[in-house]
């Protein structure tokens, strides 16, 4: 199997586990007696924390191990805690597996966005990252979607099993796979990559665009089963709809390529913008909230591509690093959101939770088109 095969199937597994508990926490909760289906979030909060410090710390020795090595660890790590989570007896026990999971996604994401630039033929930097990216909506289309429908068909503890067995699978694939070698470097502090020139800017669009999703992702499924009526598996939809919207747009990242991330930014992250105010204006209309999340997939698609391919462009000798700072800064948004957006969701309601998203993407949309004004040119490439 092609290297961008497997790195994508990788992002698919660390994509399900982030993102499989909006559709089923209603179902987990009925399995632990006085919890909700926003408790059982929690736990998705606590793996976004775990992810980010690990992210943080961890991400900087992929650089020093070697990416291919650090991400078969990081799958090991996961492995291990989907199958706590399959067997979790509490709720609580759920969550500190969800933490452990957090730990070995906070590696494997960067490694896998940085293999992606290795593997990467020259010149096709974007298009190479917009397939490995495309595992996110694999994650969406064949884990979400598909664990909805089994936890309803099965049970809930199926999905993590599955997951599983899928990781299991992977670091067999990852420890045959070959990968153009580099240098060992020393790892570097992630305080220190932080001196790299444009990371700041960068990782301030990432908080604003990764705090937006999570924090109004978190309640979709929720607010399709107990606000609008549907089963489980049709809140699966959402995230099917949106998983299909991220992965055909994926065609469109050559013009990331040809037309610079500079160019692009302001005209995709306004787009978001508008995304998210439709949202609100659609919430009570299930059907309706469907076809939005189909384009909130396809926009975001090209949001992230332009983010992860600035920040890989940086400094490739330091590229575990900044994308650990890239990882990190992503989970903090999905912790620190996940919570606050619960606290809109619960007193107004999904319509003001996707207003708060919008108002969140300002501050992205607002950089970039000072950036734009700023160069006039592609002040960072997503690809050279």
């Amino acid at each position: 199997m092609k290297p961008v095969w497997v790195l994508m199937c990788a992002i698919a597994v660390v994509g399900s586990n982030s993102l499989v508990l909006s559709p089923i926490a209603a179902d987990v909760a009925l399995d632990f007696a006085g919890a909700s289906a926003p408790d059982v979030m929690l736990a998705s909060a606590i793996y976004g924390g775990s992810t980010a410090v690990s992210a943080l710390f961890l991400a900087p020795r992929a650089d020093q191990i070697g990416l291919k090595r650090a991400l078969v660890l990081a799958l090991i790590v996961l492995v291990v805690a989907l199958l706590a989570s399959a067997l979790a007896p509490s709720l609580a026990i759920l969550k500190l597996a969800q933490g452990l999971a957090g730990i070995g996604a906070g590696l494997a994401l960067p490694a896998t966005y940085g293999l992606a630039a290795d593997v990467s033929p020259k010149g096709q930097e974007s298009a190479t990252l917009g397939k490995v990216l495309t595992g996110w909506t694999l994650s969406l289309v064949a884990g979400v979607s598909f664990a909805a429908v089994l936890a309803d068909v099965v049970h809930w503890r199926a999905v993590f099993g599955l997951m599983t067995a899928l990781s299991a699978g992977l670091i067999v694939l990852i420890w045959h796979m070959q990968v153009p070698s580099r240098p060992a470097v020393q790892p570097v502090s992630p305080f220190k990559a932080f001196r790299v020139p444009g990371l700041l800017p960068i990782l301030g669009a990432v908080v604003a665009f990764m705090s937006a999703f999570y924090g109004l992702y978190a309640f979709l499924g929720t607010h399709l089963t107990t606000v609008l009526g549907f089963s489980t598996g049709m809140a699966g939809l959402g995230a099917l709809t949106y998983g299909v919207g991220f992965g055909v747009v994926a065609p469109l990242d050559r013009l990331i390529d040809r037309f610079g991330a500079t160019q692009a930014a302001p005209v995709v992250f306004g787009a978001l913008l508008l995304v998210y105010l439709l949202m609100a204006a659609l919430a009570g209309q299930g059907v309706a909230i469907f076809a939005v999340c189909l384009l909130w997939g396809a926009v975001n698609h090209l949001g992230l591509n332009i983010l992860v391919g600035q920040l890989s462009a940086l400094s490739p000798s330091q590229r575990g690093a900044i994308l650990g700072l890239y990882s990190a800064t992503t989970y903090v948004a999905m912790f620190v959101g996940t919570a606050v957006f619960r606290l809109v969701f619960e007193a107004q309601g999904f319509a003001m939770t996707a207003l708060v998203s919008a108002v969140c993407v300002a501050p992205a949309l607002i950089g970039a088109i000072w950036a734009l004004r700023r160069t006039g040119r592609v002040a960072v490439p997503a690809a050279e």
